[in-house]
């Protein structure tokens, strides 16, 4: 559904939320322990934090420092922490050097290596000129939620955390990862000087689709200072707006849905 609306201009209603009963649960579930397999397969979550943690000595401390030649291992293992808390923010590489005691080279060599490894992903920002495009940093996400949360030590309710608005952003970027295994496009974000900010930009071709991420309790549906302006700077024909749990629609020029994480 949402699927198609995106990547096929197809419309869809509000549905009658008849399952969100069984859903909630196992996507709460899901944001607090992640995709992993064996993760998945166990209904005990003191097991699934030990197999997380499994994971997390074997394959950043076995798999990477060493297979790598990773020489300093304690700036890496800290740079690792640092990122978990750094989720849907703008990296400032000299503040990570310098909480992680690493030189900017190897900072970036560690940021690379994360990401040619499957743990994390940085993402740019849209812009039409390419070349200012390249000048911005990026921002970061984990491809795992429960990994995220292991290094993090942070298994507490998304409602109940100080950061749930990242938190949120990461678990709906791992849906775009999950739906960018079937189709060609590319996932940026869009910030402008002033700081107006919208959390992701689907650009598919010649089409892009703004998402704004948020975990506030919504009623009604309404939009930021940031996604307004940038609806009305690019005029997508669509636009979608993840939501805690609330349903709705704004039919303006750019056609604006609202929808619950756990359905994207």
């Amino acid at each position: 559904m949402i699927d198609a609306f995106i990547f096929g201009s197809q419309d869809f209603s509000v549905p009658n939320d008849i399952f969100k009963k069984e859903f909630q649960p196992l996507w709460e579930e899901y944001a607090l322990y992640g995709g992993y397999p064996e993760v998945v397969k166990t209904s005990d979550f003191l097991t699934k934090r030990e197999i997380l943690k499994n994971i997390y000595e074997t394959y950043i401390t076995k798999d990477i420092i060493e297979l790598l030649n990773i020489n300093n291992y304690a700036n890496f293992r800290t740079l690792v922490v640092l990122l978990a808390h750094r989720i849907g923010t703008l990296l400032n590489y000299q503040e990570l050097a310098t909480e992680s005691s690493a030189y900017f080279k190897e900072l970036k060599k560690y940021l690379s290596i994360l990401e040619e490894t499957y743990v994390l992903k940085q993402i740019k920002p849209y812009h039409k000129n390419p070349v200012s495009e390249l000048r911005k940093n990026p921002k970061l996400y984990f491809i795992d939620s429960g990994l995220r949360n292991y290094i993090a030590s942070d298994f507490n309710p998304i409602s109940q955390r100080i950061n749930n608005g990242s938190v949120a952003e990461n678990l709906v970027f791992q849906s775009l990862l999950n739906w960018q295994a079937n189709r060609d496009f590319q996932i940026h974000y869009w910030r402008t000087i002033a700081k107006a900010e919208v959390d992701f930009v689907i650009q598919h071709g010649d089409k892009i689709i703004p998402i704004e991420v948020k975990f506030s309790k919504e009623t009604k549906p309404k939009i930021s200072r940031s996604f307004r302006n940038f609806i009305e700077k690019y005029q997508p024909k669509f636009a979608i707006v993840a939501t805690r749990d609330f349903w709705g629609e704004l039919k303006q020029p750019t056609r604006i849905k609202f929808v619950p994480i756990l359905y994207l």
